[in-house]
């Protein structure tokens, strides 16, 4: 009936969105609240040992998001794409519940912490998976584009309202981070078992679990992961741990081990990723531009935290305690640009295709890593700003179409999986991206802070004996340290010796000079590399060809595409009302 097809929309649209909102939400909120969370366990962010607990708390999610989303998008051909969303959605809100209410502090809270941010990640995973897929089901290639623009709007909102939220509620109480998303999961897990419900499906289908597949691909990134957290913390007399066989035994095992998923993919009755589906242009080429976008600015937030938290605000006279807060609010163009750029190209595109609007994207993003490059340090906040709302921009371009382009290029069949793949490429990037922006960053600090240290100190009146062991510091444990909004200069020189002005060094400009110029060197090397890789990606989408949707039935001009959305939403979302709604969408 057609008012069932109108609310069916309806309902896959707001509670997928929700869903989507709930995960980025989660995310972001631990990026700019883990001062708080590191505070209140009692954790010291410059002891090397509590890197790894940083790094697992922020990773974690993403790394159990990426290995198991492509499994769960298989699974939900064959059980019900409903069914595991809304299931995903009550792992989820009991796993942030689990996280508000952990009983220890140290190193004991930060582990369980770390689990139960696992469990989320296996919500998570039923959630992205299916997500996706359920849109795709419920709207015509013609509409694609627009209800995926509103899909990634709502991801981009959640990563803004969680850095808002997590400024506010952490300076409250940090266990009030996790309690966020709790509302909005209740809401979406009642609202997705009341509305969401799967069409019959063909009981003669049999989808089977592709166990090798997954093992390799989830114990090679897992050990990807592992190595880069070792290798950035001291081993044998070195700041940095890269020379350690278990750090060198991880990378040179996890590459393998993912060499040898994509061989055992080919292999298998059903693989964990259709290989054949990368025989279709348009799938393969935006897959291959969903990775490297990705990977390109993955840990970009995590940068710009950094430069806000340790350098730019205590600059401008933010006490330490308050940067995290402040980082968010500034942070507001990036999120802005996309909220303008994501909708529109998204539905655009369905007319026009994703290949303009992607490769364009990517382009004018590769320029904003470039132009923030050259900004100093201590940087004019109007240029800044204008650089985040370009980049937001630029990915809000390629964003919704790039996504649309997937999801049309597959046969219905292959949506859970074609979604699963999406979801996976992107959390793979991250989390690979995260941890090469924490390498190269450290790659570049390791070379230049100890120098500045050194003679900033005995500049200073410190005696060189001191400032020379304040020097052989673990840069990853400065730049973590700025990353919490910590000064660690009091902690480095306790003892800073007679005649030597501690107002001074302990001040709020003392250690952000310091650290300017060896960061502004690190962000070079981090940001150039993103720059290529977004070369890289741009090429990829010129490479995708016309835009194809697999079985079109054909598509509606823009100006009627246009017309008919805005009478749509001049109908009010009302269950008994959604025969007017469909009318209006169909132009009647």
């Amino acid at each position: 009936m057609p008012h069932t097809e109108a609310h069916d929309r309806r309902v896959a649209l707001s509670v997928t969105t929700v869903g989507i909102l709930a995960a980025t939400l989660n995310a972001s909120i631990l990026l700019i609240s883990l001062p708080a969370i590191f505070n209140g366990l009692g954790l010291d962010p410059l002891a090397p040992a509590n890197i790894s607990y940083l790094l697992w708390m922020l990773m974690g999610f993403l790394l159990v998001t990426a290995v198991l989303v492509v499994t769960f998008g298989r699974l939900g051909d064959q059980y019900g794409r409903a069914r595991l969303f809304n299931l995903g959605f009550l792992i989820f809100t009991l796993a942030s519940i689990g996280c508000a209410l952990v009983p220890n502090s140290g190193a004991a809270g930060a582990l369980e912490i770390i689990l139960l941010r696992v469990a989320q990640g296996v919500g998570g995973a039923m959630v992205m998976a299916n997500s996706t897929a359920i849109i795709t089901d419920a709207f015509p290639p013609d509409r694609r584009g627009f209800a995926l623009g509103v899909n990634q709007v709502s991801a981009l909102a959640g990563s803004f309202l969680g850095l808002i939220i997590g400024g506010v509620v952490s300076e409250w109480d940090w266990r009030a981070v996790f309690w966020v998303s709790v509302p909005v999961g209740v809401w979406g897990t009642w609202m997705g078992y009341r509305t969401l419900h799967d069409k019959p499906r063909d009981p003669a289908r049999r989808i089977t679990v592709d166990w090798w597949g997954n093992l390799s691909f989830g114990v090679g990134l897992i050990a990807l992961l592992v190595a880069i957290t070792y290798g950035l913390q001291p081993y044998g007399g070195h700041t940095m741990g890269w020379t350690s066989p278990t750090v060198l035994a991880g990378l040179v095992g996890g590459l393998a081990l993912l060499a040898a998923f994509a061989f055992i993919e080919t292999r298998v009755a059903d693989p964990m990723i259709n290989m054949r589906l990368f025989t279709i242009r348009a799938f393969a080429a935006g897959q291959t531009v969903n990775l490297l976008a990705a990977m390109s600015r993955g840990g970009l937030q995590f940068m710009l935290i950094i430069w806000l938290q340790g350098i730019w605000l205590p600059l401008h006279g933010y006490n330490f305690a308050d940067t995290p807060l402040w980082a968010g609010i500034y942070m507001l163009p990036l999120t802005i640009g996309f909220l303008v750029a994501g909708p529109a190209s998204g539905a655009v595109s369905d007319r026009f295709g994703a290949r303009a609007f992607a490769t364009g994207g990517l382009l004018l993003t590769a320029a904003t890593f470039a132009g923030l490059i050259a900004l100093p340090a201590d940087f004019n906040y109007v240029l800044f700003a204008a650089l985040l709302t370009l980049n937001g921009i630029g990915m809000g371009l390629m964003a919704a179409p790039n996504s649309a382009a997937i999801m049309n290029a597959v046969p219905a069949e292959e949506r859970g999986v074609a979604s699963g793949s999406r979801a996976t490429g992107m959390n793979a990037g991250m989390v690979l991206s995260m941890g090469g922006f924490f390498t190269l960053m450290a790659v570049g600090l390791s070379s230049r802070l100890p120098t500045a240290l050194s003679h900033g100190l005995s500049a200073s009146g410190v005696s060189p004996h001191v400032a020379d062991a304040a020097s052989q510091v673990s840069p990853v444990g400065t730049l973590f340290a700025a990353f919490l909004g910590d000064n660690p200069i009091r902690e480095l020189v306790p003892h800073p010796g007679p005649g030597v002005a501690t107002s001074r060094i302990y001040g709020q400009a003392f250690f952000p000079h310091l650290i300017s110029e060896p960061f502004r060197h690190g962000l070079l090397i981090a940001f150039s590399a993103s720059i290529l890789i977004l070369l890289v990606a741009a090429a990829a989408s010129l490479m995708r060809g016309e835009r194809f949707v697999h079985a079109q039935a054909g598509h509606e001009t823009i100006a009627e595409a246009t017309a008919r959305e805005g009478d749509a939403l001049a109908v009010p979302a009302v269950l008994g009302e959604d025969v007017a709604y469909d009318d209006a969408t169909r132009g009647r």
